[in-house]
């Protein structure tokens, strides 16, 4: 949930007359989630956004899930991850899923899409491990740099446009909205004083996109395990003026302040976003625990109703050995974790630390998907053992 927001040109009042230069009417469309009762915008297009040219055939997308994976915490080393495909979409490969999300990673080397997407049930979280560049939707054109995430909300068609170099992308697919944490807001929906981030730090679109007439444009439509290939005569941002409270954004995961304390403390502090059973967390360069007998590695703890996922993003991962940037880490619930041996100790008088990693806890079991088997490290769950 971000706040109120208008970019372009939108009439006085609602749902009353707007005409072009023409004479002829805008076509106004009411984008939001939880029938007409959640969070929306109002858009205003030049052509009617139900003129569809032609509907091609529907193109399977969708994880397949590993078989006879045991209980037991996972390694996924996926910083020499090559991918089969070129562009956004092809290069995904889902590493977790459930019914609740999906995780992929995204390694795409062609820097400009050649068709438009949206995906048509569910909310997207892509965090830029490496690149840059500017998303572009129908609701303006928002930059992006290392660093950030993009919450992108269901049904809203967009393009990516990257800058030359490589980029490597964490994508974080919720079938429930992505909000930000619900105990740091009021009931009016505004960021506490206590919020490790605020609405300044929440990046919105700045600008529309010229609209270009004519030409065939092709809207690839992700739903229910498939691409849905959907043709307009004309392009999906041919959108004049909005506002509302629906609309993609960006966050830096650098303009996260972390909350820290005397002794260690549990991982809500990192929370980042909420979702339906699950949620996001960073862990960001933070002071370490300040008490005289601290101990800043975590304690083991038995994650009884959920699945622990941490993707490491750069820095030293003082309680973890052997993981490397883009590293995954998955810790099932039904069984203990913690540090590895010797990390407790050695942590034992540090002041701080410079990791950045990016967590997410889900409430119910993930499984693991056949395009993450190459990248299993088979050594991870014995490696608790003294040695």
């Amino acid at each position: 949930m971000a706040y109120y927001y208008r970019l372009g040109n939108i009439p006085h009042k609602r749902h009353t007359q707007f005409r072009q230069p023409d004479g002829s009417l805008y076509a106004e469309q009411l984008v939001g989630t939880h029938g007409f009762s959640g969070v929306s915008s109002l858009l205003y297009h030049v052509n009617p956004p139900t003129r569809i040219s032609r509907i091609g055939a529907p193109v399977p997308y969708a994880p397949a899930p590993a078989e006879n994976v045991k209980l037991a915490p996972q390694h996924l080393r996926t910083l020499s991850l090559t991918t089969t495909g070129t562009d956004y979409l092809s290069a995904r490969k889902p590493l977790l899923f459930n019914n609740d999300v999906v995780i992929s990673i995204c390694l795409p080397s062609e820097h400009e899409m050649g068709y438009y997407y949206k995906n048509g049930q569910a909310d997207e979280v892509v965090f830029v491990h490496e690149g840059s560049g500017e998303l572009l939707s129908q609701m303006g054109k928002l930059e992006f740099k290392e660093g950030d995430y993009l919450v992108i909300p269901r049904t809203v068609i967009h393009q990516f446009k990257f800058n030359e170099g490589p980029v490597r992308l964490l994508v974080v697919e919720s079938f429930s909205p992505v909000e930000t944490v619900r105990r740091y807001r009021n009931h009016f929906g505004q960021l506490l004083e206590h919020a490790p981030y605020c609405e300044r730090d929440l990046r919105p679109p700045q600008e529309l996109i010229p609209f270009q007439p004519g030409g065939e444009h092709r809207v690839q439509i992700k739903k229910e395990g498939f691409l849905h290939q959907y043709y307009y005569d004309f392009s999906p941002f041919d959108v004049v003026g909005w506002d509302g409270y629906f609309y993609p954004y960006a966050f830096s995961i650098y303009d996260f302040e972390p909350i820290t304390g005397r002794i260690h403390q549990p991982p809500p502090v990192h929370q980042t976003f909420e979702a339906n059973n699950f949620v996001i967390c960073s862990f960001v360069p933070r002071l370490f625990d300040y008490h005289p007998l601290s101990i800043p590695a975590p304690y083991n703890h038995s994650n009884v109703d959920s699945d622990e996922v941490l993707y490491y993003v750069d820095g030293d991962f003082m309680s973890r050995k052997g993981v490397d940037r883009a590293s995954f880490t998955i810790h099932p619930g039904g069984i203990p974790h913690g540090p590895h041996p010797g990390t407790v100790e050695a942590s034992i008088g540090k002041k701080e630390t410079k990791e950045y990693a990016v967590m997410i806890d889900t409430f119910h079991p993930l499984h693991l998907a056949t395009d993450a088997l190459p990248y299993l490290d088979d050594k991870y769950p014995m490696s608790w053992k003294e040695s």
